[in-house]
C-alpha cells in the first residue's frame, strides 16, 4: 500500500490537503493532511471517507443513451460506445448550430469539481462555438459584490489570522458544517481567553463552539449591523483617527444613515432587542483585535449584497485591520495565485454571443421560440435538484425538443431528463490542481487510480468533443498535466521554488505580501463606506423580498452532504428530510409532533413531517439539506420546489433563502 498527497475537489472553502491510501488500484483510505497549513490532520465528516464514494457500487461506469421516457429511472437507458456518445453529441450540436443558431446550446455547470482545470474545462470550448455562456452565479456572487464594494481588490485576510484575535463573529457561518478548519483557529484563540460569538437565523452545529449566540429574523442581518454602526458611533466607540486615515464615506453614513436608523428601529427589524445589541456593539467596539468569519446564506436573499456591504463596514470603523488578528473574512483570493486564465484561454478574443443567468435556467428552458436553447450540455452540477423554482426548471427538462447531455459519477436526478449520459471520473482518478477561496494553501491532486469503468474527466471529454467539432486549436491537444505545468509556471505571484513544490504534488501556502491587510486597493486607495461607483453609493439598510406568507423558511446546511452531493452514500436514517417547528407555531395549526404537512407558496408545494423544537424561532421553520428525490421526504419534488430564481440585489446572485411559506396539517 502506497500514500499520496491529493486536495479535497468539493465546494467547500476548505480545500482539504488529502493523504490517500492505494493498494492494488483501488483507494483503501482518506485522511486529513498534517502538513497542510489550513487542513492540520482533520477531516469533515463527508470526506473521512471518500473511497465509499470512489468505489461506490451506483458509479455510472459506461456511456448510456434513452430509450425510453424523460423524467424516469435508469430502466430508460442502454449502454453505448463512447464513440457512439460523442457522435450522437456532436451531430446534435451541429444540426442545432445549423437549424436554431450557435446560441441555442447552452452548458451548465457549477462546482462538482472545484479543479482548476475539471471546473472551468468547457468554458473555452463553448465560446469557441459560439454557444450561450452562463454566469456562475448561483452561490454567493452577492457576497462578493459587497466585499469589493467597500475593498476593492484588497487581498482577503488569512483565515489563521483568528488564532491572534481576542473576539471572533462567526456571522451565518456554520463552520462545523461548512468551513470546519477554521475551528483549529478559533480553539486556539479561546484558550488564550478571545470570546466567540455566532450570529445565524436559527441554532445550527456549530453554536457549541460558542459562548455567545443572536439568533436574527432571516434577511435582517444587515439591519442588525446597522444598529451596530450606530451605538458604536452614538457612545465614542469609533475609531476616529483610523477612519480620517484610511476611511471614505463615514461622515456620510453618520449624517445620512445613522443618524435615521436608530436601535430601536433595527430591533424591530432583525429581532434582536436594544439591550443585547448593545451588548454585542459593545463587545465588539471594545476588544483588542476583533475578527468576523462571514458566511454566505445571509448573502442569498435579495438584499444580500447591501447585507455584506453593512457587516464589511463593521471592522472599518473600529480600527479592527491595523491590529494582528483584527478584520473580516469574507472569501479567500487563492485563486490570485492559480486562476483559470489558462483554461479559459483569457488572451483569445472569442467572447459569447450571450450569457445566462444560472438562476434563470427554468426560464431559459421553458422558453424555447424565445430563448431557443434546444442542447444542454451538464456537468459537474445536479440542476433537477439544485437549481432554484424547480418545477419549472424540471418542466423545461422534460421537453421532447430539448437534447440533454449530462456528465455525471452517479445516476442523479438529471440524469432522468438526458438523452445521453456520460460516466465522469472522481478526483483521484484525473489530474487536476486546486486553489481555495478559504485559504491560501494551492495544491495538486494528481492522478492515483484506472477510471473506474469507462468513466472519463471533464477535460478528456471536451478535448475530444472540440476535436470532432473541427476545432484546430493545439489548446485541446494539452493532457492535464500539461495544463497543470502551465497554470504553474505563468502565475508570475509564484515563486520558482514554490512552483517546483507544487509540481511535484506538495501542498504550499501562498506568501502574501507584507502589511496586505492595510493596502487597500480600491479607486481612493481607502476603505470606501461611500462609494461613487456603486450604483448605490452609501450603504443603507434595504429589505429582502420575503413572499406572502408567514413562515420564513430556513433552508439549512446538513453535516452529511454538501449541495447535493455525498447524496449517494449510505445513511442509517429513515427520515433525511425533517421540518423544525416552534411548539407554539404548531399548535397555532394544530400541528402535532411528527405530523405530516405541507409547505407551500405560488411556486410549489412539499410534504414533509414537522417536529417540535423550541429552539426555532418563532415565524420560521427550519429544514436540513438538499436531498435527491428518492430521498425527499415527497415522492415528487424536492425542497427547491419553494424557491424562486429572483436575483440579488447586485451580482444576479441566487436567493434560496429568501423564501416563505404557508403551512396546513395533512393529518
Amino acid at each position: 500500500m502506497k500514500e499520496y498527497k491529493s486536495v479535497c475537489p468539493y465546494d467547500c472553502p476548505d480545500a482539504c490537503g488529502l493523504i490517500v491510501s492505494v493498494d492494488d488500484n483501488k483507494v483503501i483510505s482518506v485522511r486529513g493532511d498534517r502538513d497542510h497549513a489550513f487542513t492540520r490532520g482533520t477531516l469533515c465528516p463527508k470526506m473521512a471517507h471518500y473511497e465509499k464514494v470512489i468505489h461506490s457500487p451506483l458509479r455510472l461506469q459506461y456511456p448510456m443513451k434513452r430509450v425510453g421516457k424523460k423524467g424516469i429511472g435508469e430502466d430508460q437507458y442502454t449502454r453505448i460506445s463512447w464513440d457512439e456518445a460523442l457522435d450522437a453529441i456532436v451531430n446534435n450540436f451541429k444540426e442545432t448550430i445549423d437549424t436554431y443558431g450557435s446560441e441555442s446550446i447552452l452548458r451548465y455547470s457549477y462546482a462538482g469539481t472545484m479543479g482548476v482545470i475539471q471546473s472551468p474545462a468547457a468554458d473555452y470550448f463553448f465560446r469557441r462555438i459560439g454557444a450561450t455562456d452562463q454566469d456562475r452565479g448561483i452561490c454567493s456572487p452577492a457576497k462578493q459584490a459587497g466585499f469589493r464594494s467597500v475593498y476593492g481588490d484588497t487581498l482577503a485576510i488569512k483565515p489563521q489570522e483568528a488564532q491572534h484575535s481576542d473576539f471572533i463573529v462567526l456571522w451565518g457561518m456554520n463552520a462545523t458544517a461548512t468551513d470546519v478548519h477554521i475551528l483549529h483557529d478559533v480553539n486556539i484563540a479561546k484558550k488564550k481567553g478571545a470570546r466567540v460569538w455566532i450570529i445565524d437565523t436559527h441554532k445550527t452545529y456549530t453554536f457549541s463552539q460558542a459562548q455567545e449566540h443572536i439568533i436574527v429574523k432571516p434577511g435582517s442581518d444587515g439591519a442588525l449591523a446597522l444598529g451596530m454602526l450606530h451605538i458604536i458611533h452614538r457612545d465614542g466607540l469609533a475609531d476616529i483617527d483610523f477612519i480620517k486615515e484610511h476611511v471614505q464615506g463615514y461622515d456620510e453614513l453618520v449624517k445620512d444613515v445613522l443618524s435615521d436608523f436608530t436601535p430601536e428601529k433595527a430591533s424591530d427589524i432583525c429581532g434582536v432587542s436594544v439591550e443585547r445589541m448593545t451588548e454585542f456593539a459593545h463587545a465588539y467596539a471594545t476588544s483588542r483585535a476583533p475578527f468576523i468569519r462571514l458566511g454566505s446564506g445571509l448573502s442569498r436573499y435579495g438584499n444580500g449584497a447591501m447585507t455584506c456591504r453593512i457587516i464589511n463596514a463593521l471592522p472599518a470603523i473600529v480600527g479592527a485591520w491595523q491590529y494582528p488578528g483584527g478584520g473580516l473574512l469574507s472569501s479567500a483570493s487563492g485563486s490570485k495565485f492559480v486562476g483559470k486564465d489558462v483554461m479559459q484561454q483569457a488572451h483569445v478574443h472569442a467572447p459569447a454571443k450571450r450569457l445566462m443567468p444560472m438562476i434563470k435556467l427554468g426560464e431559459m428552458l421553458t422558453n424555447p421560440e424565445e430563448v431557443g436553447v434546444h442542447s444542454l450540455y451538464v456537468f459537474s452540477s445536479n440542476p433537477a435538484i439544485t437549481a432554484p423554482n424547480q418545477n419549472v426548471v424540471r418542466k423545461g427538462l422534460m421537453r421532447d425538443d430539448l437534447f440533454t447531455i449530462v456528465h455525471e459519477r452517479f445516476f442523479t436526478d438529471t440524469c432522468k431528463y438526458a438523452d445521453i449520459i456520460l460516466p465522469a471520473t472522481t478526483s483521484v482518478e484525473h489530474d487536476d490542481i486546486y486553489n481555495s477561496y478559504g485559504h491560501y494553501t494551492i495544491g495538486t491532486g494528481y492522478k492515483l487510480i484506472d477510471p473506474v469503468g469507462e468513466s472519463r474527466s471533464n477535460w478528456q471529454v471536451i478535448a475530444e468533443l472540440a476535436k470532432r467539432m473541427g476545432l484546430e486549436d493545439t489548446f485541446f491537444d494539452l493532457s492535464e498535466r500539461k495544463l497543470i505545468n502551465q497554470i504553474v509556471r505563468t502565475s508570475i505571484r509564484i515563486s520558482k521554488v514554490d512552483q517546483d513544490l507544487i509540481l511535484k504534488g506538495e501542498s504550499v501556502e501562498m506568501t502574501v505580501p507584507e502589511n496586505y491587510k492595510m493596502d487597500f486597493k480600491t479607486p481612493s486607495g481607502k476603505i470606501e463606506l461611500y462609494n461613487p461607483h456603486d450604483v448605490e453609493p452609501l450603504i443603507r439598510y434595504i429589505p429582502p423580498y420575503g413572499d406572502n406568507a408567514p413562515f420564513w423558511l430556513i433552508i439549512g446546511n446538513d453535516i452529511r452532504i454538501l449541495d447535493s452531493s455525498f447524496c449517494e452514500l449510505e445513511f442509517n436514517d429513515p427520515e433525511l428530510m425533517k421540518l423544525r417547528i416552534h411548539p407554539e407555531d404548531a399548535k397555532m395549526y394544530n400541528i402535532n409532533d411528527g405530523t405530516e404537512v405541507e409547505i407551500y407558496n405560488d411556486r410549489g408545494s412539499v410534504k414533509i413531517k414537522a417536529y417540535y423544537d423550541d429552539e426555532v424561532q418563532r415565524g420560521t421553520l427550519v429544514t436540513l439539506g438538499v436531498w435527491w428525490q428518492s430521498q425527499s421526504s415527497d415522492p415528487h419534488v424536492a425542497i427547491n420546489a419553494l424557491t424562486a430564481d429572483r436575483p440579488t440585489d447586485q451580482g444576479w446572485g441566487s436567493t434560496f433563502y429568501d423564501v416563505q411559506v404557508h403551512i396546513r396539517n395533512l393529518s
